[in-house]
């Protein structure tokens, strides 16, 4: 019988680095370092983004909405019936032009009244009708509190065009914080109000009329976007 001997040899093992738990916590940190920082580039660039293509829109809106309110005043309709018991009858045959101080909420929102050649087709409907009394005014936003600029038109000769109501107007303009018309006299005095159908300035046109508007500013809610027009009234006979 042959006797088999074993013999156990003891394995040595070898010893193999890793990382010790600061390490691994220094690591963390800095990973968290490195995305904190790429995730504020990432989410500033979009932010500075964004500003940019509201204040572009805000500029496009206050170049549009100037450009029609100059055109409006500068197509203004001065009639030649200058009898007061004819003009009394029929208002729209005076000269007229009213421009009230209004506020909403405190904000001022000016209202502006008269009579214009330059009507245009903003509802789509393919009429014109020549002569027509021109309303701006202002509404409060629901959506976020701004304020909307509306212009509306009604026909002189609204019986033979149909018309029977006060037209509700389209929205010109938006995101407003304020809007502000100042009248100004043929002595170049600056008046708040102006009524041409009553009282010293009955018959009477404004020499120049100034236009504000002030705009919502996104990056900035206490500074609004402000812009500023003037233009001269003509003061030929229509």
């Amino acid at each position: 019988m042959v006797n088999y001997k074993y013999t156990i040899k003891p394995v040595k093992l070898e010893h193999k680095a890793g990382f010790t738990l600061v390490e691994i916590l220094i690591a963390i940190f800095i990973f968290a370092l490195v995305i904190s920082t790429i995730y504020a580039s990432y989410t500033g660039t979009f932010r500075i983004v964004g500003q940019a293509e509201s204040q572009s829109e805000i500029y496009h809106m206050a170049r549009v909405t100037l450009e029609r309110i100059i055109e409006d005043l500068e197509s203004i309709y001065v009639s030649d019936n200058t009898n007061p018991q004819e003009a009394k009858e029929n208002i729209y045959d005076y000269n007229l032009f009213i421009g009230e101080n209004r506020n909403i909420e405190g904000r001022p929102a000016d209202t502006l009244s008269f009579i214009s050649m330059a009507n245009v087709d903003l509802g789509g409907q393919g009429k014109h009708y020549g002569v027509a009394k021109l309303s701006y005014y202002a509404e409060k936003d629901t959506e976020d509190d701004s304020l909307m600029l509306y212009r509306s038109e009604r026909p002189i000769f609204e019986r033979e065009a149909g018309f029977t109501e006060e037209n509700k107007g389209l929205i010109l303009c938006e995101k407003l914080v304020s809007i502000d018309f100042t009248y100004y006299s043929g002595k170049d005095e600056e008046i708040e109000e102006w009524d041409s159908t009553s009282g010293a300035l009955r018959g009477k046109m404004p020499s120049r009329v100034s236009i504000t508007l002030e705009f919502l500013n996104s990056a900035n809610p206490e500074a609004p976007i402000k812009f500023f027009s003037s233009v001269s009234v003509p003061l030929g006979k229509g």
